[in-house]
Formats: C-alpha cells, sequence, structure tokens
C-alpha cells in the first residue's frame, strides 16, 4: 500500500512539474488557406469559424442552402473563379450573394455526381444540383455523352504547365530532367484525381522518354522523395512554403498568382516542344435548376471581361 502510495505522489509530483514547465508553443506555417483575397460570397456569411489547419474549407465558395446558381469548377483557376464570380454578379445583381460554387479537383467532381451531387468534408456533407460543371474538354466531353451535362460544351480557358519552385529556386532546377535529381522533393498530381497530371506525364515523356517519368511518378514515391496530393493548386503551393517539397509541376497561372499575393514561390519555364496546353470546358447539367442563369454564366465566360480576368494570371482563350 505504502509502495503504491509513493508511486503516486512521484506521479503527481512530476505532473505539477510539468504543468509549471513552459514549452514554446509549435510554429504555425506561414500561410495556410485560405489564402488572402479569398472571401465568402454568401449574402450572410453569419458566425465566422475558420480555424486554420482544423476547421478550414477553402474551395467551397458561398451559402449552397441558399444558392440559387451553383457552379462545379475544376479547381486550378480558383483565384480567376473567384473574380469571375465577382464580376458576373455585376452583371447580374439578382444573384449576388446567392452563388455557390466549388473548385476541387475534376476527378473528385466527377464521382461528386456520380454520387447524387454529395460531398464529405470531414464531418460535413454536402447534396446540391450544380447548374454548369466545368473541368478538362475530354472530362466535359464524356459527362455529356453519359447524359449528366447536356452540350455542346463551351472551351473557354487555355493554360500551359510550368516548374513551380521555392523563391530564389534554392535547388537550381532548369529543366524537367532535373526534377528526377537525387535529394529534390516533389509534389506530384494525382493521376487518378487530377486532370493535370496528364498533361504532366506526356510533357515528362517528351523531354526525357517513358524512364523520365518512372524517376519522377514511381521511384521518387517509393524513395519518399515525391508525394501525390489530392488537392494540388493548394498542396503544392503550401508544401513548397513549408519546406515539404522543392517543386511541383502545376498550371503556369498558379505559381502567377502564389507571387501576385506575396508568396515565396516562383516557376521555371517550359519550353515549347515539352510544354502541354490544357483546355478548359464548361456544359449546362442535365438537371440544371437555374438554366437561364446557366445560360447567362456561359455567354459571360465568352465576354471581354472575363477574357481579362484570365489574361491577368496567364491564361487564354482557346483558339
Amino acid at each position: 500500500m505504502c509502495k503504491h502510495f509513493r508511486l503516486a505522489v512521484t506521479l503527481v509530483l512530476f505532473a505539477e512539474s510539468s504543468m509549471n514547465t513552459e514549452y514554446p508553443a509549435p510554429t504555425p506555417p506561414a500561410v495556410f488557406p485560405p489564402w488572402p483575397g479569398e472571401t465568402p460570397p454568401a449574402a450572410n456569411p453569419g458566425v465566422p469559424f475558420t480555424v486554420p489547419e482544423v476547421d478550414n474549407m477553402p474551395d467551397f465558395h458561398g451559402n449552397p442552402a441558399a444558392a440559387e446558381f451553383v457552379v462545379f469548377a475544376g479547381g486550378n483557376y480558383f483565384f480567376a473563379m473567384t473574380e469571375l464570380v465577382e464580376a458576373f454578379q455585376r452583371q447580374k445583381p439578382e444573384l449576388r450573394g446567392r452563388i455557390f460554387f466549388e473548385t476541387i479537383p475534376p476527378g473528385i467532381i466527377e464521382r461528386q455526381l456520380e454520387n447524387r451531387n454529395t460531398i464529405t468534408v470531414g464531418n460535413l456533407t454536402l447534396s446540391v444540383q450544380p447548374d454548369v460543371v466545368q473541368a478538362g474538354e475530354q472530362r466535359i466531353a464524356a459527362l455529356i455523352e453519359k447524359g449528366v451535362l447536356q452540350g455542346p460544351p463551351l472551351r473557354f480557358l487555355k493554360n500551359s504547365l510550368a516548374v513551380m519552385v521555392k523563391k530564389g529556386n534554392p535547388k537550381n532546377i532548369r529543366t524537367l530532367e532535373d526534377l528526377a535529381k537525387p535529394g529534390v522533393r516533389l509534389a506530384n498530381p494525382n493521376p487518378e484525381t487530377e486532370g493535370i497530371a496528364r498533361q504532366i506525364q506526356t510533357a515528362l515523356e517528351q523531354a526525357g522518354g517513358e524512364e523520365l517519368v518512372r524517376k519522377v511518378y514511381e521511384t521518387k514515391v517509393k524513395a519518399g522523395e515525391a508525394f501525390l496530393t489530392e488537392i494540388h493548386h493548394r498542396q503544392t503551393p503550401l508544401w513548397i512554403m513549408q519546406g515539404k517539397v522543392d517543386a511541383g509541376l502545376t498550371w503556369i497561372s498558379e505559381p502567377r498568382y502564389q507571387m501576385m499575393v506575396g508568396h515565396p514561390v516562383d516557376f521555371v519555364p517550359i519550353p515549347p516542344e515539352h510544354n502541354r496546353e490544357g483546355i478548359q470546358a464548361a456544359a449546362i447539367a442535365r438537371n440544371a435548376r437555374n438554366p437561364g442563369a446557366a445560360r447567362d454564366w456561359l455567354a459571360f465566360l465568352c465576354s471581354n471581361e472575363a477574357k481579362s480576368v484570365l489574361e491577368k494570371f496567364g491564361m487564354a482563350r482557346p483558339q
């Protein structure tokens, strides 16, 4: 009994001493989405409750319950979507604060559509019918073929690849072949959910053959020098700024945006003979709740105002 009592006293004293010890607070990352410039486009945002790294949903914009117009958009131009929606609302003031849009990987959007437009993030489940869906032109064509979307599709955005790196390019990455060098850590978009992965692998093959593709997407992953992203438009710049990776192939518009908001990233251009272009298309959903607004949105995407937003970030209108 006395032995157990002495042990209990020892544990209490140890606990008290631990409580009195001042430990340095963990250093949070310098940035964490949502990034500067992003605001909730809801008519009434209610109680703000965003806690970085804990409760944080930067790719879901607005109030789905009160929305009168809904867009599911591929996430790699999320920064442009914010400005496009704002410009569209100026033309359609009756929709101000009544637009909900997602900016998530196109493969996830397709799965969401297959699951009755339902998606779960953490403990929150959303079911909302889109009026317009935007993704790579091949995926949009396939969804029209399945009867999920209505044709014809609208091709409205063209983008090209670049290598996103830390500001100053400390690893001295100059070519796509440099990505395979030992010690260069990479963020690789996941081929299962992110359409950009197809263009990336084609660009790597054009630059260094199938061997370069294997080194970047297989050898480095197995060696722990490459990590597959789930939302590359958020994770690649964040991992670079957190020091987890050194580089990642993205659309050129993404490092341009990060540089505009003052984040310490840069990019390495890819020569035309190795680069790849991606075309984004949009189509109206078969069961759109607001087909009139959907048609107005597609017309807006063809406007000079929309074109200027895209060009601001290095994107263009397809020919």
